[in-house]
C-alpha cells in the first residue's frame, strides 16, 4: 500500500552534503512565471516614446550604445521595470503568507490594514505637506517614509489588538477590517480638507503607479525580499502546518502563535515597503497566491511560485499601462484592478463556483 500511496509529485535533490526535496509542477511554474516575466521586462526596456530593440537594449544593459541609449535604459526604465518585479512578488509573498496563516481564501495584507496605514501616512504628507503648520516636518518625512511608518502603526495595532496568542484564524482579518476602517475614515478627510491639487496627487498615489520611480524606491524593496526571503526559507514547512489548523501543527511540533506572528511580520514589512515605494497595488496579494495555487494543484499557495506569478503580474500590468494609451500612461494600480478584477472572480468561480 506504501508504495501506491508513495507521492509522486516529490523529488530529492541532493547537492554535496546538502539534500532538499523538490515538487516539480510548484518548481516548473515558479521558473515558467519567472522566464515570462523576464521576457516581459526585457520588450518593456525597448518599449515606449523612445524605441529600442533587443540588441540595443542588450547593449544598453552592458554600458554599450549611444548616450541617449544608456539614459533612457539604464536611468528611466530599467529600476521602474525592476522595482515593479520586486515589488509583485513582495506583495504575492505577502498574500501567501495572509491566506495560508489565516487559512481564509480572501485574507490578504489589505485586510489586515496594512496598506490602509501606509495610504493614510503618504496622504497626510501629500495633502499637508503644503501647509504652513506642517510644511517643514512633513516634507523632511517624505511621502514613502510617511507610507512606511503608517503601515508599521497599523500592523503594531492588529497585533496588540488580535493577541500574541490569537494571530491564526479569522481574528486578525476582524481586527484588520477595523483598522482600515479607520484608516479609510482618516484618508477620507484628509482629502475633503486638502486642495484639489493635493488632493489629486493623493488619488494617483492612491491608485498604485511606477510612473518615475527610480533605484531610491528599488533597494528597499529589494532589500526586504531578500530579507523576507531568509527569515522564510527554515519557516515553509511551518506555513504548511499552519494551513492545517493549529491542533494539527501544534501535533507536527509548531507553535501556532509565535510562528503566525513571525511571519505576519514579514508579511507587513513586505507590504510596508512596497506600498511605501509605488502606493497600494492590493489585488497582487490576492490574485498571485491564487493563480500559484491553482497552477501548482497545491493546498495552500506555494511562496515560490506565487513570487514569479506575482512579478509577472506587475511587470505585464505596466506594461499594459504604459502602452495603451500612449502617450499617455496610465497608473499601474489601474491596470491592475482591470486585470485582477476578472482574475479574480473566473479563480472564484472555477475553485468554488460548484458549491454555490
Amino acid at each position: 500500500m506504501s508504495a501506491a500511496r508513495q507521492p509522486t509529485a516529490i523529488r530529492s535533490l541532493r547537492l554535496g552534503g546538502l539534500s532538499t526535496r523538490v515538487r516539480p509542477r510548484r518548481l516548473g511554474v515558479a521558473i515558467a512565471a519567472t522566464a515570462a516575466a523576464a521576457l516581459i521586462a526585457i520588450l518593456s526596456l525597448g518599449t515606449g516614446d523612445y524605441t529600442l530593440s533587443p540588441a540595443e537594449v542588450a547593449a544598453a544593459l552592458l554600458g554599450h550604445g549611444d548616450r541617449r541609449d544608456l539614459l533612457v535604459v539604464q536611468v528611466v526604465r530599467l529600476p521602474r521595470i525592476l522595482t515593479g518585479l520586486a515589488v509583485g512578488a513582495a506583495l504575492a509573498i505577502a498574500g501567501a503568507i495572509t491566506l495560508t496563516t489565516a487559512r481564509n481564501t480572501l485574507a490578504t495584507p489589505d485586510l489586515l490594514g496594512v496598506t490602509g496605514g501606509a495610504s493614510a501616512g503618504a496622504v497626510a504628507v501629500i495633502t499637508l505637506g503644503g501647509t504652513a503648520s506642517a510644511s517643514g516636518v512633513l516634507r523632511e518625512i517624505g511621502v514613502p517614509t510617511a507610507a512606511l511608518g503608517g503601515a508599521l502603526v497599523a500592523s503594531a495595532l492588529v497585533v496588540l489588538l488580535t493577541g500574541r496568542t490569537r494571530l491564526t484564524g479569522i481574528r486578525p482579518l476582524l481586527v484588520g477590517l477595523g483598522v482600515t476602517a479607520f484608516f479609510t475614515g482618516v484618508i477620507n478627510l484628509l482629502l475633503i480638507v486638502a486642495p484639489i491639487k493635493d488632493a489629486a496627487r493623493a488619488n494617483v498615489w492612491l491608485t498604485g503607479s511606477l510612473n518615475q520611480r527610480s533605484w531610491p524606491e528599488f533597494w528597499p524593496v529589494v532589500t526586504a525580499l531578500a530579507v523576507g526571503v531568509i527569515i522564510l526559507v527554515p519557516l515553509a514547512h511551518r506555513l504548511g502546518a499552519l494551513h492545517l489548523g493549529p491542533d494539527v501543527a501544534r501535533a507536527l511540533g509548531t507553535a501556532p502563535g509565535p510562528t503566525a506572528l513571525v511571519l505576519l511580520v514579514v508579511a507587513g514589512a513586505l507590504t510596508a515597503v512596497s506600498a511605501a515605494a509605488v502606493g497600494p497595488l492590493g489585488f497582487v496579494a490576492l490574485v498571485a497566491p491564487h493563480a500559484a495555487r491553482l497552477a501548482t494543484g497545491a493546498s495552500h499557495p506555494p511562496l515560490a511560485a506565487s513570487a514569479a506569478v506575482g512579478a509577472l503580474f506587475v511587470a505585464a500590468s505596466d506594461l499594459v499601462a504604459r502602452t495603451a494609451f500612449a502617450p499617455i500612461t496610465l497608473p499601474a494600480g489601474a491596470v491592475v484592478a482591470i486585470v485582477g478584477g476578472p482574475v479574480l472572480a473566473a479563480l472564484l468561480i472555477t475553485r468554488f463556483g460548484r458549491r454555490a
